[in-house]
């Protein structure tokens, strides 16, 4: 009889937590949200680039492939864009050895004449164009080393932090770039 009771107990302790765990995770659907952990909101659908899509200025060679790249969207670069274009310059020295796998990109539909070392000017595509359309304007995206768009950042008020945050979770878990 004793050993009925221990064999009980024993099958009680493997069996209870699973049923336990699986009943929590169906009845209350409010512990699994699905929120991320990153401060940048993720592109969806990602928008994937070509070589066609960027046609980097005459001043300024660059390629899309191999580096993480901090892009900034806009018309025209008038004080917030040199803002945003020196927070961007502070992240990359932030990252201490990791800012050689960053680069900087001032993606502009317009004329400009920003000359700054370090940063790429580019004219986005027709295409391009249209599918950064749908985000605000003057918005920073992170490009992958495959050229996929796959993160952005509210306009207003870019947070250093936040996104150094991001990219060092980015670099820990990325076997590329």
């Amino acid at each position: 009889m004793n050993s009925k009771k221990e064999l009980w107990v024993l099958l009680a302790s493997f069996v209870l937590p699973i049923a336990l765990g699986t009943a929590f995770f169906y009845w209350n659907p409010t512990a699994f949200t699905g929120t991320t952990v990153n401060y940048g909101e993720f592109v969806n659908p990602i928008i994937t680039t070509e070589t066609e899509d960027v046609r980097f200025s005459n001043d300024t060679q660059g390629s899309l492939q191999g580096l993480w790249t901090l892009a900034y969207a806009t018309k025209t670069c008038e004080s917030a864009c040199t803002q945003v274009l020196k927070d961007m310059k502070t992240i990359r020295i932030l990252m201490n050895e990791d800012m050689r796998r960053i680069q900087r990109m001032l993606l502009i539909n317009g004329a400009t004449d920003v000359q700054e070392t370090g940063l790429l000017i580019a004219h986005p595509s027709a295409t391009l164009s249209q599918q950064l359309a749908k985000f605000p304007d003057n918005t920073l995206f992170l490009i992958d080393p495959l050229g996929n768009v796959m993160l952005h950042y509210n306009p207003q008020g870019i947070v250093i932090k936040r996104v150094m945050k991001d990219l060092d979770r980015l670099f820990k878990y990325s076997r590329i770039g």
